[in-house]
Protein backbone atom coordinates (compact mmCIF):
# COMPACT_ATOMS: atom_id res chain seq x y z
CA UNK A 1 0.00 0.00 0.00
CA UNK A 2 1.20 3.36 -0.84
CA UNK A 3 2.01 5.67 1.74
CA UNK A 4 0.14 9.27 1.86
CA UNK A 5 2.09 12.43 0.56
CA UNK A 6 1.56 13.58 4.59
CA UNK A 7 3.33 10.36 5.98
CA UNK A 8 6.35 10.37 2.85
CA UNK A 9 7.00 13.84 4.65
CA UNK A 10 7.14 12.98 8.01
CA UNK A 11 9.71 9.85 6.74
CA UNK A 12 11.42 11.93 4.45
CA UNK A 13 15.57 12.96 5.31
CA UNK A 14 16.59 15.40 2.54
CA UNK A 15 14.71 18.69 1.81
CA UNK A 16 11.97 19.15 -0.57
CA UNK A 17 14.27 20.82 -3.13
CA UNK A 18 11.29 20.58 -5.42
CA UNK A 19 9.64 23.43 -3.13
CA UNK A 20 9.67 27.21 -4.18
CA UNK A 21 10.77 28.24 -0.27
CA UNK A 22 13.63 25.48 -0.81
CA UNK A 23 14.68 27.09 -4.04
CA UNK A 24 14.64 29.94 -2.57
CA UNK A 25 16.54 29.72 0.58
CA UNK A 26 19.06 28.05 -1.81
CA UNK A 27 19.64 30.79 -4.00
CA UNK A 28 19.80 33.39 -0.81
CA UNK A 29 22.86 31.55 0.11
CA UNK A 30 24.31 31.10 -3.25
CA UNK A 31 24.31 34.85 -3.72
CA UNK A 32 25.66 35.82 -0.21
CA UNK A 33 28.14 33.28 -0.77
CA UNK A 34 29.04 35.56 -4.00
CA UNK A 35 29.25 38.40 -2.17
CA UNK A 36 31.66 37.31 0.76
CA UNK A 37 33.90 35.16 -2.11
CA UNK A 38 34.20 38.83 -4.07
CA UNK A 39 34.60 41.04 -1.17
CA UNK A 40 37.58 38.38 -0.03
CA UNK A 41 38.55 38.44 -3.58
CA UNK A 42 38.71 42.02 -4.67
CA UNK A 43 37.32 44.06 -1.86
CA UNK A 44 39.31 47.31 -2.61
CA UNK A 45 38.82 46.48 -6.74
CA UNK A 46 36.72 49.30 -8.42
CA UNK A 47 36.00 46.33 -10.69
CA UNK A 48 34.22 44.94 -7.66
CA UNK A 49 30.58 45.14 -8.83
CA UNK A 50 31.78 43.24 -12.53
CA UNK A 51 33.74 40.75 -11.29
CA UNK A 52 30.52 40.45 -8.13
CA UNK A 53 28.05 39.74 -11.86
CA UNK A 54 30.68 37.05 -12.83
CA UNK A 55 30.73 35.26 -9.34
CA UNK A 56 27.39 35.39 -8.99
CA UNK A 57 26.87 33.93 -12.37
CA UNK A 58 28.58 31.42 -11.70
CA UNK A 59 26.52 30.62 -8.27
CA UNK A 60 23.59 31.30 -9.68
CA UNK A 61 23.80 28.87 -12.14
CA UNK A 62 24.60 26.07 -9.50
CA UNK A 63 22.14 26.63 -7.14
CA UNK A 64 19.72 26.46 -9.91
CA UNK A 65 21.07 23.40 -11.39
CA UNK A 66 21.82 21.84 -8.05
CA UNK A 67 18.48 22.32 -6.98
CA UNK A 68 17.05 20.79 -10.32
CA UNK A 69 19.32 17.92 -9.83
CA UNK A 70 18.47 16.91 -6.28
CA UNK A 71 14.27 17.36 -6.79
CA UNK A 72 14.50 14.85 -9.71
CA UNK A 73 16.78 12.33 -7.24
CA UNK A 74 15.52 13.25 -3.79
CA UNK A 75 13.69 9.99 -3.86
CA UNK A 76 15.74 7.79 -4.75
CA UNK A 77 18.49 9.14 -2.67
CA UNK A 78 16.16 8.49 0.35
CA UNK A 79 15.83 5.20 -0.54
CA UNK A 80 19.47 4.22 0.35
CA UNK A 81 19.24 5.71 3.69
CA UNK A 82 19.77 8.97 5.66
CA UNK A 83 23.45 8.63 6.41
CA UNK A 84 23.79 7.46 2.38
CA UNK A 85 21.36 9.73 1.53
CA UNK A 86 23.49 13.07 2.32
CA UNK A 87 26.97 11.22 1.19
CA UNK A 88 25.75 10.76 -2.13
CA UNK A 89 23.95 14.23 -2.09
CA UNK A 90 27.14 16.20 -0.82
CA UNK A 91 29.11 14.04 -3.76
CA UNK A 92 26.48 14.73 -6.85
CA UNK A 93 26.67 18.88 -5.82
CA UNK A 94 30.12 18.77 -5.33
CA UNK A 95 30.60 16.84 -9.00
CA UNK A 96 28.30 19.54 -10.57
CA UNK A 97 30.21 22.10 -8.87
CA UNK A 98 33.72 21.06 -10.26
CA UNK A 99 31.30 20.31 -13.82
CA UNK A 100 30.45 24.07 -13.74
CA UNK A 101 34.11 24.92 -12.61
CA UNK A 102 36.02 23.44 -15.70
CA UNK A 103 32.96 24.31 -18.19
CA UNK A 104 33.86 28.29 -16.97
CA UNK A 105 37.32 27.47 -17.29
CA UNK A 106 37.29 26.32 -21.17
CA UNK A 107 34.62 29.23 -21.38
CA UNK A 108 37.53 31.86 -20.93
CA UNK A 109 39.86 29.93 -23.45
CA UNK A 110 37.44 29.85 -26.06
CA UNK A 111 36.32 33.59 -25.52
CA UNK A 112 39.03 35.69 -23.40
CA UNK A 113 37.77 39.06 -24.87
CA UNK A 114 34.17 38.06 -22.57
CA UNK A 115 35.59 36.05 -19.63
CA UNK A 116 38.99 36.37 -18.19
CA UNK A 117 40.27 34.08 -14.86
CA UNK A 118 43.36 35.46 -13.46
CA UNK A 119 44.32 31.97 -11.99
CA UNK A 120 45.72 29.26 -13.41
CA UNK A 121 43.84 25.61 -14.09
CA UNK A 122 44.45 23.78 -11.19
CA UNK A 123 44.21 27.22 -8.92
CA UNK A 124 40.48 27.78 -9.90
CA UNK A 125 39.41 24.21 -9.88
CA UNK A 126 41.40 23.80 -6.59
CA UNK A 127 40.14 26.94 -4.97
CA UNK A 128 35.99 26.51 -6.21
CA UNK A 129 36.57 22.64 -4.97
CA UNK A 130 37.32 23.99 -1.61
CA UNK A 131 35.17 26.42 -1.45
CA UNK A 132 32.06 24.17 -2.78
CA UNK A 133 32.83 21.26 -0.50
CA UNK A 134 32.30 23.92 2.54
CA UNK A 135 29.13 26.00 1.33
CA UNK A 136 27.89 22.80 0.27
CA UNK A 137 28.49 21.20 3.45
CA UNK A 138 27.11 24.35 5.35
CA UNK A 139 24.06 24.71 3.73
CA UNK A 140 22.94 21.13 3.60
CA UNK A 141 23.65 21.22 7.18
CA UNK A 142 21.29 24.61 7.46
CA UNK A 143 18.67 22.89 4.50
CA UNK A 144 18.37 19.80 7.24
CA UNK A 145 18.10 21.41 10.19
CA UNK A 146 15.21 23.62 8.87
CA UNK A 147 13.49 20.15 7.46
CA UNK A 148 13.84 18.87 10.44
CA UNK A 149 11.93 21.78 12.50
CA UNK A 150 8.80 21.51 9.63
CA UNK A 151 8.98 17.40 10.11
CA UNK A 152 8.78 18.11 14.18
CA UNK A 153 5.33 20.23 13.49
CA UNK A 154 3.72 18.41 11.48
CA UNK A 155 4.87 15.16 13.86
CA UNK A 156 3.30 17.52 16.90
CA UNK A 157 0.26 18.09 14.56
CA UNK A 158 -0.68 14.26 14.70
CA UNK A 159 0.36 13.83 18.33
CA UNK A 160 -2.32 16.64 18.92
CA UNK A 161 -4.97 14.22 16.96
CA UNK A 162 -3.93 11.54 18.66
CA UNK A 163 -4.32 12.98 22.50
CA UNK A 164 -7.74 14.77 21.25
CA UNK A 165 -8.78 10.87 19.91
CA UNK A 166 -7.89 9.56 23.40
CA UNK A 167 -9.93 12.14 24.94
CA UNK A 168 -13.18 10.07 24.53
CA UNK A 169 -14.42 9.83 28.22
CA UNK A 170 -15.13 6.38 29.37
CA UNK A 171 -18.29 8.07 30.85
CA UNK A 172 -19.63 8.35 27.96
CA UNK A 173 -19.59 5.37 25.99
CA UNK A 174 -21.20 3.39 29.30
CA UNK A 175 -23.76 5.75 29.63
CA UNK A 176 -24.47 5.21 25.51
CA UNK A 177 -23.61 1.57 26.19
CA UNK A 178 -26.42 1.73 29.03
CA UNK A 179 -28.70 3.62 26.95
CA UNK A 180 -28.60 1.16 23.91
CA UNK A 181 -29.32 -1.66 26.18
CA UNK A 182 -32.58 -0.01 27.26
CA UNK A 183 -33.52 1.10 24.13
CA UNK A 184 -33.36 -2.77 22.99
CA UNK A 185 -36.58 -3.43 25.15
CA UNK A 186 -38.55 -0.76 24.57
CA UNK A 187 -37.59 0.82 21.21
CA UNK A 188 -35.64 -1.65 19.15
CA UNK A 189 -35.14 0.41 15.98
CA UNK A 190 -33.93 3.58 17.60
CA UNK A 191 -31.38 0.72 19.66
CA UNK A 192 -30.35 -0.21 16.16
CA UNK A 193 -29.54 3.70 15.05
CA UNK A 194 -27.47 4.53 17.68
CA UNK A 195 -25.52 1.52 17.66
CA UNK A 196 -24.85 2.56 14.26
CA UNK A 197 -24.11 5.95 15.37
CA UNK A 198 -21.91 5.10 18.35
CA UNK A 199 -20.48 3.09 15.48
CA UNK A 200 -19.45 6.28 13.08
CA UNK A 201 -18.41 8.48 15.82
CA UNK A 202 -15.71 5.47 17.20
CA UNK A 203 -14.67 5.76 13.79
CA UNK A 204 -14.31 8.90 12.97
CA UNK A 205 -12.38 9.40 16.43
CA UNK A 206 -10.26 6.55 16.31
CA UNK A 207 -10.12 5.62 12.81
CA UNK A 208 -8.00 8.36 11.31
CA UNK A 209 -5.36 10.62 11.56
CA UNK A 210 -5.30 13.72 9.04
CA UNK A 211 -4.91 16.86 10.43
CA UNK A 212 -7.30 19.00 8.33
CA UNK A 213 -11.00 17.72 7.01
CA UNK A 214 -13.80 19.85 5.60
CA UNK A 215 -16.77 21.48 7.53
CA UNK A 216 -19.39 18.84 6.67
CA UNK A 217 -17.15 16.06 7.90
CA UNK A 218 -16.87 18.15 10.90
CA UNK A 219 -20.12 19.07 11.68
CA UNK A 220 -21.35 15.56 10.81
CA UNK A 221 -19.27 14.20 13.10
CA UNK A 222 -19.92 16.25 15.75
CA UNK A 223 -23.83 16.00 14.98
CA UNK A 224 -23.60 12.25 15.54
CA UNK A 225 -22.38 13.14 19.04
CA UNK A 226 -25.25 15.08 19.70
CA UNK A 227 -27.81 12.31 18.65
CA UNK A 228 -26.12 9.66 21.06
CA UNK A 229 -26.28 11.97 23.90
CA UNK A 230 -30.02 13.36 22.98
CA UNK A 231 -31.00 9.81 23.79
CA UNK A 232 -29.59 9.88 27.32
CA UNK A 233 -30.57 13.88 28.43
CA UNK A 234 -34.15 13.88 26.22
CA UNK A 235 -35.66 17.46 26.59
CA UNK A 236 -32.69 18.44 29.15
CA UNK A 237 -30.66 19.02 25.84
CA UNK A 238 -31.52 21.19 22.81
CA UNK A 239 -28.53 21.87 20.32
CA UNK A 240 -29.13 25.15 17.84
CA UNK A 241 -27.64 24.96 14.58
CA UNK A 242 -26.87 28.24 12.67
CA UNK A 243 -23.95 27.42 10.47
CA UNK A 244 -25.81 28.16 7.28
CA UNK A 245 -23.42 31.16 6.27
CA UNK A 246 -20.55 28.69 6.06
CA UNK A 247 -18.64 27.41 3.26
CA UNK A 248 -18.47 23.81 3.76
CA UNK A 249 -16.15 22.81 1.34
CA UNK A 250 -13.72 24.95 3.69
CA UNK A 251 -10.99 23.02 5.49
CA UNK A 252 -10.56 22.95 9.38
CA UNK A 253 -8.30 20.76 11.54
CA UNK A 254 -10.07 17.96 12.40
CA UNK A 255 -11.62 16.21 15.66
CA UNK A 256 -12.53 20.56 16.25
CA UNK A 257 -16.01 20.88 16.95
CA UNK A 258 -16.93 17.60 18.50
CA UNK A 259 -14.89 18.14 21.66
CA UNK A 260 -16.10 21.38 22.19
CA UNK A 261 -19.76 19.94 21.94
CA UNK A 262 -18.89 17.43 24.40
CA UNK A 263 -17.25 20.25 27.09
CA UNK A 264 -20.33 22.66 26.56
CA UNK A 265 -22.71 19.27 27.14
CA UNK A 266 -20.64 17.48 29.66
CA UNK A 267 -19.29 20.50 31.87
CA UNK A 268 -22.53 22.50 30.91
CA UNK A 269 -25.88 20.72 30.48
CA UNK A 270 -25.12 17.59 32.30
CA UNK A 271 -24.86 19.89 35.73
CA UNK A 272 -28.19 21.78 34.71
CA UNK A 273 -30.95 20.26 36.52
CA UNK A 274 -33.23 21.22 33.77
CA UNK A 275 -30.78 21.07 31.08
CA UNK A 276 -30.39 24.31 28.49
CA UNK A 277 -29.64 25.42 25.28
CA UNK A 278 -25.71 24.82 23.46
CA UNK A 279 -25.74 27.22 20.28
CA UNK A 280 -23.44 26.46 17.85
CA UNK A 281 -22.94 29.64 15.24
CA UNK A 282 -20.55 30.48 12.34
CA UNK A 283 -20.05 32.76 9.99
CA UNK A 284 -17.62 33.94 7.21
CA UNK A 285 -16.08 37.30 7.26
CA UNK A 286 -14.45 37.72 4.42
CA UNK A 287 -10.94 35.90 4.05
CA UNK A 288 -11.93 34.35 7.77
CA UNK A 289 -14.52 31.64 9.25
CA UNK A 290 -15.90 32.20 12.92
CA UNK A 291 -17.43 29.38 14.92
CA UNK A 292 -19.11 29.81 18.33
CA UNK A 293 -19.97 27.40 21.05
CA UNK A 294 -22.22 28.80 24.03
CA UNK A 295 -23.56 27.01 26.31
CA UNK A 296 -25.09 27.54 30.00
CA UNK A 297 -23.50 26.79 33.07
CA UNK A 298 -24.73 25.79 36.64
CA UNK A 299 -24.23 28.29 39.58
CA UNK A 300 -21.72 26.96 41.75
CA UNK A 301 -21.49 23.68 40.40
CA UNK A 302 -18.01 22.43 38.93
CA UNK A 303 -17.01 18.63 37.79
CA UNK A 304 -13.54 17.65 39.30
CA UNK A 305 -11.88 16.61 35.99
CA UNK A 306 -10.78 18.97 34.05
CA UNK A 307 -10.87 17.58 30.25
CA UNK A 308 -12.14 20.72 28.44
CA UNK A 309 -9.05 22.69 30.10
CA UNK A 310 -7.16 19.69 27.95
CA UNK A 311 -9.33 19.66 25.21
CA UNK A 312 -9.00 23.38 24.63
CA UNK A 313 -5.27 23.56 24.87
CA UNK A 314 -4.54 21.05 22.37
CA UNK A 315 -7.21 22.72 20.11
CA UNK A 316 -5.59 26.06 20.84
CA UNK A 317 -1.99 24.61 20.02
CA UNK A 318 -3.15 22.43 16.87
CA UNK A 319 -4.26 25.73 15.54
CA UNK A 320 -1.42 27.61 15.94
CA UNK A 321 0.61 25.06 13.89
CA UNK A 322 -1.29 25.14 11.49
CA UNK A 323 -2.08 28.75 10.78
CA UNK A 324 0.28 31.08 13.80
CA UNK A 325 -1.07 34.45 14.35
CA UNK A 326 -3.98 34.15 11.89
CA UNK A 327 -6.08 31.98 14.06
CA UNK A 328 -7.36 32.16 17.70
CA UNK A 329 -9.10 30.40 19.80
CA UNK A 330 -10.93 32.82 22.75
CA UNK A 331 -12.91 31.96 25.57
CA UNK A 332 -15.56 34.27 27.27
CA UNK A 333 -16.31 32.72 30.45
CA UNK A 334 -19.57 34.34 32.78
CA UNK A 335 -21.18 33.67 35.64
CA UNK A 336 -23.98 31.94 34.04
CA UNK A 337 -22.68 30.97 30.13
CA UNK A 338 -19.21 29.81 28.01
CA UNK A 339 -18.39 30.55 25.30
CA UNK A 340 -15.32 29.12 23.16
CA UNK A 341 -14.60 31.00 19.35
CA UNK A 342 -12.92 30.07 17.06
CA UNK A 343 -11.67 32.24 14.20
CA UNK A 344 -9.01 31.11 11.28
CA UNK A 345 -8.42 31.63 7.40
CA UNK A 346 -10.89 30.30 4.96
CA UNK A 347 -8.41 27.62 3.17
CA UNK A 348 -9.58 24.62 0.93
CA UNK A 349 -11.93 26.47 -1.38
CA UNK A 350 -9.61 27.60 -4.07
CA UNK A 351 -11.11 24.82 -6.31
CA UNK A 352 -14.55 25.81 -5.57
CA UNK A 353 -14.72 29.69 -5.91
Amino acid sequence: MAADPESRETQAYLPDFCAAGTVFVVVLIAELVAIAVTLAAHGENAQFLVELSKTSFFVLWFALLGSLLMCQLRERLEGSGKTRAFVLSFAILLVLCLALAEIAWQLTQRFPDLLFIESSHGVFVGRTFAIGAIVIALAMRYLYVSSEWRRSIVLEAQSRISALQALIRPHFLFNSMNTIAALTRTDPRQAEEAVEDLSDLMRANLGGSKDQTSLKQEFETAAIYQRIEKLRLGDRLNVRWDIGDLPMRAQIPSLTIQPLLENAIYHGIELLPDGGDVLVTGRRDGKFLTIEIANPVAANRERKQQGNKMALSNIRQRYELAYGARATVDIEEGDDAYLVRLRFPAEGLEKTE
